[in-house]
């Protein structure tokens, strides 16, 4: 249908992908996953499960969240409606990137998607009201291995562009442990050239 555009970004193994859209008087047309052409384009993930979220107001923050284990997952994610601010941090020990982060305005109008590899806690913060989230992911939900960090980890100084004070976020995640909090028993390592992304 078309090609992908894929554009490399700063942090290790992390792409922006954006296919082909195209548009009329009537509106757009797009190929939102194709497996032939991701694969064409070097991307041979197998995706099992697909989430999708609302949240209904501006200034909803998610995250950072994560899959540890054999649960791990990576992710192909995309705002269908909406304007968000995505963010990842590198979480894999030994990585060139390890504890970096990023930021990226996913959105309705640019129609971008994420590829983020296992070994990375993601989050978002909505910029508009009515957002729906949708993700693809290589490996299903697993609630024991469910783990996360804190949006507020001062190791970080992740700027996420408002007041935190006002941030609406979940109970849940208000209460996640900081990144160097975390650091003493993450599980998350990588070795280039090597499948292996965590160990437990």
């Amino acid at each position: 249908m078309g090609e992908l555009k894929i554009t490399k970004t700063k942090l290790q193994d992390v792409k922006i992908i954006e296919p082909a859209v195209f548009g009329d008087h009537r509106g757009f047309f797009t190929e939102s996953y194709s497996e032939k052409d991701f694969q064409a384009a070097g991307i041979d993930i197998k995706f099992v499960q697909d989430n999708h979220s609302l949240s209904t107001q501006a200034g909803v923050l998610r995250g950072l969240h994560f899959q540890m284990g054999e649960a791990a997952q990576a992710k192909l994610i995309c705002a269908i409606t909406g304007v968000i601010l995505d963010v990842i941090v590198d979480m894999r020990k030994g990585s060139p990137t390890y504890g970096n982060w990023e930021s990226y305005i996913l959105s309705e109008h640019n129609h971008r998607q994420l590829l983020v590899p296992k070994g990375y806690a993601h989050g978002f913060l909505t910029l508009t009201p009515n957002v729906n989230f949708l993700y693809k992911c290589d490996n299903y939900y697993s609630a024991e291995n469910d783990g996360g960090i804190s949006f507020k980890s001062p190791e970080l100084a992740i700027n996420w562009s408002i007041d935190l004070d006002y941030a609406i976020t979940s109970e849940k995640d208000a209460k996640l442990p900081t990144f160097a909090e975390f650091e003493v028993e993450n599980p998350f390592v990588y070795e280039e050239g090597d499948k292996i992304v965590n160990r437990l």
